[in-house]
This record gives structure tokens, sequence and C-alpha cells, in this order.
């Protein structure tokens, strides 16, 4: 375990803390006891970044990391898929509560190769063609075309649509490229709901709640909004609205958990610019994670055909 830091910590010894993501076992064969790993845990020191690997918490989480954190518990024959592969490839398709729990990663064999057997692995068999896997700082990786069709087959209608929105974002894909693909899903499990996803994914859309809050529109039988409109006066860009009907002046937006990471300045700079937009003849509608109860997305959603003047 290269070291780059030694930390004086409390009633322990100096310890030699590692440069870059490490398991357990390098931990101990450094000298550390149990113990220590897990003050240096419980104090924010380190981070879990997966079951049993470990990097300091304030180390940028770069492809390179998370590629460096798999290696650790990857196997010669094994390809990183779905979830996994989204991650390596930038794309975060874990739930946040899963975080907390570290999920087991997704890692499949071609088929005739003994599946992979290891605690928080989830193995299996999958056909692969050459073209589906690509490598990823030395990590067998489904390619970014192949895990976002996968995946809009496995996850939660909304949750696949932001993997494919995430994707042409990210990776520059595009419904003609999804298109193409998709006769070689067929009569594959899931493949009813990414047949039908592809035509609403979009480039525009910049995080999984815009992708959640565009569907449920959509699914509400509302014509789909624009994402990321940009508001002129006079010529002169002002505000980019997450999700706008223009020619109605309707917005919707989203205040995420970020929200509460923000300044008051920042707060305060928010609110003013919603206020000019009411002054200005938009109707404004903000939403938070708590808006997708069924109460709640009746409500929003109500406010919204009102605001269209729709019957």
């Amino acid at each position: 375990m290269t070291s780059s830091l030694v930390l004086p910590y409390g009633p322990f010894t100096s310890l030699v803390l590692p440069d870059g993501p490490f398991t357990w076992q390098m931990a101990r064969q450094s000298g550390w006891s149990r113990h220590q790993l897990d003050q240096l845990l419980a104090d924010g020191t380190l981070r879990r970044l997966l079951r049993n690997v470990y990097d300091l918490a304030d180390a940028p989480d770069t492809i390179e990391s998370r590629a460096a954190a798999l290696t650790l518990v990857a196997t010669p024959f094994g390809v990183f898929c779905d979830r996994a592969a989204a991650w390596l490839h930038g794309i975060d398709a874990y739930e946040f509560r899963e975080l907390e729990i570290l999920p087991e990663l997704d890692c499949v064999v071609l088929r005739g190769r003994h599946r992979i057997e290891r605690p928080g692995c989830r193995g299996g068999e999958r056909d692969l063609a050459p073209q589906d896997i690509c490598i990823v700082n030395g990590l067998r990786v489904t390619t970014p075309l192949r895990t976002a069709l996968d995946l809009a087959c496995l996850l939660p209608r909304a949750a696949a649509l932001a993997v494919l929105d995430a994707f042409m974002r990210i990776h520059k894909l595009t419904r003609a490229t999804y298109l193409r693909e998709l006769p070689r899903y067929r009569g594959r499990r899931g493949v009813v709901q990414l047949r039908s996803l592809i035509p609403l994914a979009t480039h525009l859309a910049e995080s999984p709640a815009e992708s959640r809050s565009r569907l449920a529109v959509i699914d509400a039988g509302i014509p789909a909004p624009r994402p990321q409109v940009w508001v002129y006066d006079h010529g002169v860009a002002l505000f980019r609205l997450d999700l706008a009907w223009r020619k109605s002046r309707v917005a919707v937006e989203y205040d995420g958990e970020e929200w509460h990471d923000l300044t008051e300045e920042q707060r305060e700079a928010t609110r003013l610019r919603r206020r000019w937009l009411r002054d200005h003849g938009w109707t404004v509608i903000v939403l938070t994670k708590e808006s997708f109860t069924p109460v709640a997305l009746d409500e929003w959603l109500g406010e919204v055909r009102e605001a269209l003047r729709l019957r």
C-alpha cells in the first residue's frame, strides 16, 4: 500500500494512510487494527466506496478512482455491467439509500465460464458480443450503449429514462443509436419498457430528477415540456429553467438535496430569480423529493394543467 499521509490519530500511533482505494486486508498488512479503521470511518477521515473497499473521504471521485476501487474486487473473466458499469462510465444509477447499505456489484461472465461467487458481487452469465465490451482503466466493462439499454430494461421506468438521458448527455449517444440496437433485445424481459422510453429520451436533461419530473408530466397526458429553457429579456439571456413550456410561460423547477448546501446568498438569488419570473407572467412550480408521492404528484400536475389551461 503506497503511503501518502501519516496521520496522528488520538490514542493510536501514527497511521500511514494509503494513496488511492484500499481493502481491509491491505490496511491490516500495513499494521492497522480493525478498531483504527472503524474509528477513521466514524470520524469521517475515510469513506467506504464498496464492500470492503475504502478511500480518504476528501479524495476526488473520478473514473480513475472508481476503476481503482473496482480493480480490487475484479475477477479475471468478469465483465462489470449494469449499475456497476454505469458507475464506471460516470453515471450513478444507484438509489440514494443504497449508498449506505453498499449494493452488490454487477459482474457477469460469458457463457461457459464459472460464475463469480464472492461477497459483494452479483454474478451470473450473459451473452455479450465483442462489441459489447470495452476497457475502462484496465477493467472489462459493458460499453456505454450496452449498459444504457440493459439498464433501461432492468430499472423502474423513471430511473430507466434517467439512465438513457444521462448516457445521451455524457457519452453523446442518440435516439437513432438506441433504435439501431433495439432489434437485439427482441423477446428480452423489459424490452417493452425500453421501446417506449427511447422516443422520450433526450440529451438535454441534466439530472435524474429532471428526467423523473418530465416523465411524470408525459405519463399524465400533458404535452412534454422542454428541458433547459433559457429566458431572455430584451435579447439578453437571464435564466435557464429545468423544464418549461415557453409559449405558455410555465416552468417546473426542482430543488434537490444540494439546495440545503447552498449559501444564503445563493438561495436568495434563486428566490429573486423566481420572483422576477412570476412578476413577468411566468407560473413557476417548485418540486422537491417529496413531490412524487401519489397525493403530491396529483397536486402539482393539477397545477401544471391549470397553468396550461388544460382540461
